[in-house]
């Protein structure tokens, strides 16, 4: 067995039927020209005789200890990978409605924590052709980029690469990880104790401007909307892509980043959304945005490496050019104050702006108190090139996120190649008519693309 941090067993402490804990996303291909009818079929056999199955891919929980939860991996020596890798067929007319339908029951249910915390549908019937790959992996394992970079590991740039492993797989054979030098381990905690000796100026600097300068959005400044009340176990799922250009375009003309226009987009489009349901507050939305803590070297690692600041949405500005202006100081704002810390305090600065999510579930705080921030706005780097598996064209990813009590809605899309696929999860009892926000989010991109013009 093998310890379990923290950070980990927290998601799994925290599930529950109306939490499930766990990360997913979307896949579309095309098949490949001369591809015939029993296509899949075989595609998944030749899959599943890759019986080859990462370590982390492998792990369960161990037996919880009493009241502490979980505290250790185990291993799974043979995984049933019938049982993890799954062939369906859409309901006739075989839309990507259905699909997305389908795609919202699997992401409901929870994962089961007497085997390996994955699954993976391999699904057929779509009327254009086209076949989907809907993967979940616990929040436990991985957190959503390295969910991302390790899908990116499975792919390949050359369509005549027949070779590319499973999601389970791997390119490269596994390699023992080497016994850490005790003198290192020694090292390392000194470091973390000079970083944790720091936070007392740490602090003073992020009160100061939060307080003084009024740069930096700390959390429970967001309003109470419909997007922050207790939510049940069933999701809605959309997905949607745009080209990438339309944003460099905006971000180019207007001197701002990409993110920034796509927070912008996100924030009209739930600004005319609120607006529809007669529920748009009269304060700003607040949206937090995770930042990867990751190494650049460390694309295969499993684990939980995420940050978090926050960003003023704007919403409460009718002009789309006021709104990016806002987001634009907020954002940069938010990073010289992490780019001033040490990885330690900028963790805990994080662990400050999310604290209040570990309290959500017990009764009465989020009827009773303002949220921390009002949605998650996640943008993760995908692929930069077209990419192909087992010879079929890769059309999307749509990753798919977890919900909290207090937080019904989360945004999150990807780069991928040439363009931006977004994936939106949403309670599906408190955020009614969730695929409007797809035609809110295009409004929203034309309504900045013509104020980048003025």
């Amino acid at each position: 067995m093998a310890l379990m941090p923290v950070t980990d067993s927290m998601f799994l402490f925290v599930e529950s039927r109306e939490h499930p804990m766990h990360v997913g996303g979307l896949q579309l291909f095309q098949t490949p020209d001369g591809a015939d009818a029993d296509y899949l079929r075989g595609l998944r056999e030749d899959m599943l005789k890759k019986s080859e199955v990462k370590s982390l891919f492998r792990r369960r929980p161990a037996k919880p200890v009493n009241s502490a939860g979980y505290l250790a991996w185990a291993a799974d020596e043979d995984v049933d990978l019938d049982y993890h890798f799954r062939h369906s067929a859409l309901p006739q007319p075989g839309r990507v409605r259905e699909l997305l339908e389908l795609t919202s029951r699997w992401h409901s249910t929870l994962l089961d924590r007497h085997r390996p915390l994955w699954e993976i549908h391999l699904v057929e019937g779509l009327r254009d052709g086209r076949f989907a790959v809907y993967s979940k992996i616990h929040h436990a394992l991985m957190d959503g980029v390295s969910a991302l970079r390790h899908l990116q590991s499975t792919l390949s740039p050359d369509p005549h690469d027949l070779d590319c492993p499973p999601q389970w797989g791997s390119r490269t054979p596994a390699r023992e990880k080497p016994a850490r030098d005790p003198r290192s381990l020694l090292k390392l905690a000194r470091g973390s104790l000079s970083q944790v000796a720091g936070l007392a100026p740490a602090a003073a600097k992020v009160a100061n401007e939060a307080f003084r300068e009024h740069t930096l959005t700390l959390p429970m400044q967001a309003p109470k909307t419909m997007l922050n009340v207790p939510i049940g176990g069933a999701r809605r799922f959309a997905a949607q892509s745009w080209p990438l250009s339309r944003v460099r375009s905006i971000a180019t003309a207007t001197g701002t980043s990409r993110n920034d226009v796509v927070l912008a987009m996100c924030s009209g489009a739930l600004r005319d959304y609120l607006i529809e349901q007669r529920a748009l507050p009269d304060e700003p939305l607040v949206a937090m945005v995770p930042v990867s803590m990751r190494k650049q070297n460390t694309a295969d690692a499993g684990g939980n490496q995420i940050g978090a600041v926050l960003c003023n949405l704007g919403t409460h500005k009718s002009d789309p050019a006021d709104r990016l202006a806002t987001i634009h100081r907020s954002m940069r704002d938010a990073k010289r104050i992490f780019s001033q810390l040490t990885p330690v305090q900028a963790l805990l600065l994080s662990g400050i702006n999310v604290a209040q999510l570990g309290i959500s579930t017990v009764p009465g705080v989020v009827s009773n108190t303002r949220p921390p921030f009002n949605l998650v706005i996640s943008n993760v780097p995908g692929p930069r090139q077209q990419m192909y598996w087992n010879g079929a064209k890769l059309d999307g990813i749509y990753p798919a996120s977890v919900l909290l009590d207090g937080q019904a809605l989360n945004i999150t899309l990807t780069s991928n190649g040439d363009n931006l696929d977004f994936g939106i999860t949403g309670c599906r009892r408190s955020v009614p008519h969730l695929q409007r926000l797809l035609t809110h989010l295009d409004t929203a991109l034309a309504e900045l693309e013509h104020a980048a013009t003025q």
